[in-house]
């Protein structure tokens, strides 16, 4: 095994970039614009030569690079084939290969949301499991599944999209993936917005929340806190929707761990157990005693994940 590896997270707006010891200790890291122009041309040119700069700037010889691991913002096939990237401007083409090419390195790529669970089981929540399920709770709901150590990627990249789970058959609003129901319309912050205006006006309760112009997904785990009745029912629901989705993928991967990570994973214990109380009343009885754990790498996770990537 050679000395170093990059990790590499390409998003729609920024590129986080990071230096490795193959041994996990994180260097340096660093970011770069997302040139998304005439269809993403030279987002791959532009990530190969902010690695050759720091290369330089660190005085590393291209000699001790294992190679560069690369989480990618949509569908990626276990042969670097990229199905895809909307937000890039990207068509369908192998990554890996057009990455190596113009690198000369080692690379593999992967979906960055399996990639961010590859890099929390290795150094973050998950150090220690070699099978767990990444839960990333933000404006959607993101997932990753890494099974002995491995990221399940599915066909064509789309496993772990658990965000798109059918949860409800009497949903009428539709989820931004054109389906009516799924998981990331209950679970997401976006969904614990809407759960909880819609309480507010089928409800004549009090609420602290009634003052407040905008609600946010933080508001409603504040005022829960606090002991706001309106609050803590919307929490309970959200609860109850994440505990029966995550039992339902406990009965297909049965996982050591779910890692929950994402913006709205900082409200902590009381959305923690709001799920944990839920997952048990619903799990099938051998995987009743999963663990639940925070994510711990926050943004780096994709860099991370990047790196263990180009060393499996």
């Amino acid at each position: 095994m050679k000395k170093y590896a990059f990790g590499v997270d390409i998003g729609g707006t920024t590129i986080k970039m990071g230096l490795f010891e193959t041994d996990g200790t994180l260097l340096d890291t660093w970011e770069i614009p997302t040139r998304t122009q005439e269809d993403g041309k030279y987002i791959l040119g532009d990530i190969a030569e902010a690695i050759g700069d720091k290369l330089q700037e660190k005085s590393i010889s291209r000699l001790d690079v294992e190679g560069i691991g690369m989480g990618v913002p949509g569908p990626v096939g276990p042969d670097g084939t990229v199905f895809k990237c909307v937000n890039l401007g990207w068509d369908i083409f192998n990554v890996e290969y057009r990455m190596s090419s113009v690198t000369g390195f080692k690379v593999k790529a992967a979906n960055d949301a399996n990639v961010a669970a590859l890099g929390e089981m290795w150094q973050g929540g998950g150090k220690g499991y070699q099978n767990i399920v990444m839960v990333t709770l933000g404006t959607g709901v993101g997932g990753g599944v890494i099974i002995n150590g491995h990221i399940l990627a599915g066909i064509n990249g789309a496993a772990g999209e658990i965000g798109h789970l059918p949860m409800k058959d009497d949903e009428t609003e539709c989820c931004g993936c054109g389906k009516k129901g799924c998981l990331e319309q209950y679970a997401s912050a976006t969904g614990v917005v809407r759960m909880m205006n819609k309480y507010l006006q089928e409800n004549q309760q009090d609420s602290i929340l009634r003052s407040v112009e905008k609600i946010t997904a933080k508001d409603v785990f504040d005022a829960a806190k606090e002991g706001d009745k309106a609050a803590l029912a919307v929490v309970e629901q959200f609860g109850q929707i994440l505990g029966k989705g995550l039992a339902g993928i406990a009965c297909v991967v049965n996982p050591e761990a779910f890692v929950i990570g994402g913006g709205m994973a900082k409200a902590g214990e009381i959305l923690m157990d709001a799920v944990r109380r839920s997952y048990r009343d619903y799990a099938f009885h051998a995987a009743r005693e999963t663990e639940f754990k925070e994510a711990t790498l926050s943004n780096n996770a994709g860099i991370y994940g990047g790196v263990r990537l180009v060393l499996e």
